[in-house]
């Protein structure tokens, strides 16, 4: 995949693959906070992952367009950061990446502007290609849950386009792909944004490998047919008992895989682990605007003055989950004890810092 993530040192913008848009290909520029906000809020970019590699550009952009003149530029700076924080309530990654960012910050309160967009800047893209790494890596540590041949379905979109490169889920497919194995993907359309139709899609059928399409409500159909071997999804914030956040419809493909005894793996990286929150229960579920389920292509579909609920995310209760794949191993039941023994000292030295 093309590098959808893309900073210009020589202009000083962040420039975005506006995925609203796709299949077809259109730019989306950020030069200022406002803007990073537009694209997180609207969907220019989406997953957790991309959402906390864009937080760390849009973190460098508070401090790139702050005048240095000015004698409260610290406090406008983090009022910046408050309104890119609060742009979704999902994605743990985004709240991870600005306190990062701010803890940085921290360990020389008193440094100048210059220094904090010139620590800021090399911060955002070590982030970005941390991530690609981690992708990677995940990718290679899953291909001993996948068989030599399988139909794998997926669920939204976790591939490279939701990530910094190469993708979670996605990943996995990736590296099954890379080490010669007859994999092929069933790709759910995801209503009401269509990540799973317009980018997974697009993103697999970019790489060469065979997809097909189908609307969420098939999945059930599919699987007692024995047309697939196993789900594999990613996550936007795992709790500390392994309860994921993940698209909505997720929660349902885990309970059909538990019903047809068919595989259900979560791929997240270690930054989507929330170990501050004992279970799904405390995790906030984002609720979108109506227009999305009301309207397809500005057209209305549903009759004026019916109501819709749109809930973006759903929490699949750890009980359901095979195993949850990560760039530091594969987790497996029980879910509490082993999260704690391979994200809990990593968690915990985040916290001190």
């Amino acid at each position: 995949m093309k590098r959808h993530i893309r900073f210009s040192d020589d202009e000083n913008f962040l420039i975005l693959l506006d995925q609203r848009y796709l299949p077809e290909e259109k730019w989306f520029v950020c030069r200022n906070v406002e803007d990073i906000v537009y694209a997180i809020k609207k969907m220019v970019v989406r997953g957790a992952p991309a959402i906390g590699i864009v937080a760390g550009y849009g973190c460098y952009l508070a401090a790139a367009t702050t005048d240095p003149s000015d004698p409260n530029w610290q406090k406008i700076v983090k009022e910046k950061l408050e309104l890119i924080a609060e742009a979704r309530p999902t994605a743990v990654n985004l709240v991870h990446v600005i306190k990062k960012m701010e803890e940085a910050w921290m360990l020389d309160p008193d440094m100048s502007l210059e220094d904090l967009k010139w620590i800021w800047l090399k911060m955002a893209k070590e982030i970005h290609n941390e991530d690609v790494i981690a992708n990677q890596t995940m990718g290679k540590l899953a291909q001993e849950l996948i068989p030599q041949k399988a139909t794998i379905m997926t669920h939204c979109n976790a591939g490279a386009l939701a990530t910094g490169g190469y993708g979670t889920a996605l990943g996995v497919i990736r590296a099954a792909k890379s080490a010669g194995k007859d994999i092929r993907v069933i790709a759910n359309e995801t209503r009401p944004f269509l990540q799973g139709a317009r980018i997974t899609a697009y993103e697999l059928y970019y790489d060469d490998i065979p997809v097909k399409v189908i609307c969420d409500n098939s999945a059930a159909y599919l699987m007692a047919k024995g047309m697939v071997d196993l789900v594999v999804v990613g996550a936007d914030r795992i709790a500390s008992n392994g309860d994921t956040a993940n698209k909505i419809g997720t929660y349902n493909l885990a309970v059909l895989c538990n019903y047809h005894n068919i595989p259900f793996y979560v791929a997240a990286p270690s930054s989507t682990f929330d170990l501050s929150i004992s279970s799904g229960k405390d995790i906030p579920i984002e609720e979108r605007p109506e227009k999305e389920v009301t309207h397809i292509d500005g057209k209305r579909i549903v009759p004026e003055g019916v109501g819709v609920y749109n809930f973006a995310f759903d929490v699949t209760p750890n009980e359901l989950i095979t195993a949850i794949i990560t760039e530091k191993g594969i987790i497996r039941p029980p879910y509490d004890l082993n999260i704690e023994k391979l994200i809990g000292p990593e968690f915990r030295k985040k916290e001190k810092k």
